[in-house]
């Protein structure tokens, strides 16, 4: 896998679903319009400020609410290169991993970057570091499948490419 690096940008806890992509938007699937309108309930500027690359960091139970995939897919095709959270709700989890959007459970990182720190994560090394303060954070690596369905870009892209 290879390394990642951006801005962060910083949210509370319990960031909900509804508030990664407000219910009036759902008139769609296509991620690409579902990109417009990224984290719209809580900061509808996200998308003007983010650049591709960038990491959302944030608190407890991030992606909490619905089942919907449609909030993992309008973070990734936002540009949003992973999301660091303390805790994910359980579902968002599974679903940012299906769609081949990486997440770390990291509480401490999650609490010390900053707004706008530069953020390195090496899945690999099993490493978060931020750049703008020099810290280093220590992550369990991806297991080997969940690499796989990362790099492929999510699970059924990896069904269709390990067909062959």
């Amino acid at each position: 896998m290879k390394t990642i690096v951006g801005k962060a940008w910083k949210y509370q806890d319990n960031v909900n679903t509804d508030e990664i992509i407000p219910a009036k938007y759902l008139n769609t699937s296509d991620p690409k319009e579902l990109a417009r309108y990224c984290m719209a309930g809580i900061d509808e500027g996200f998308v003007l400020k983010i650049s591709p690359g960038d990491l959302i960091v944030a608190g407890e139970n991030f992606g909490c609410g619905s089942s919907r995939e449609h909030a993992p897919w309008a973070i990734k095709e936002a540009g949003i290169s992973c999301v660091i959270a303390k805790t994910f709700a359980r579902i968002f989890f599974r679903n940012a991993i299906n769609i081949g959007l990486p997440i770390i459970e990291c509480k401490e990182s999650a609490e010390q970057i900053k707004e706008e720190d530069i953020v390195e994560l090496n899945l690999d090394a099993g490493k978060i570091i931020d750049r703008t303060q020099n810290k280093e954070y220590k992550i369990m690596p991806y297991p080997e499948f969940m690499q796989k369905l990362i790099t492929a870009g999510g699970l059924m892209n990896y069904l269709k490419t390990s067909r062959r």
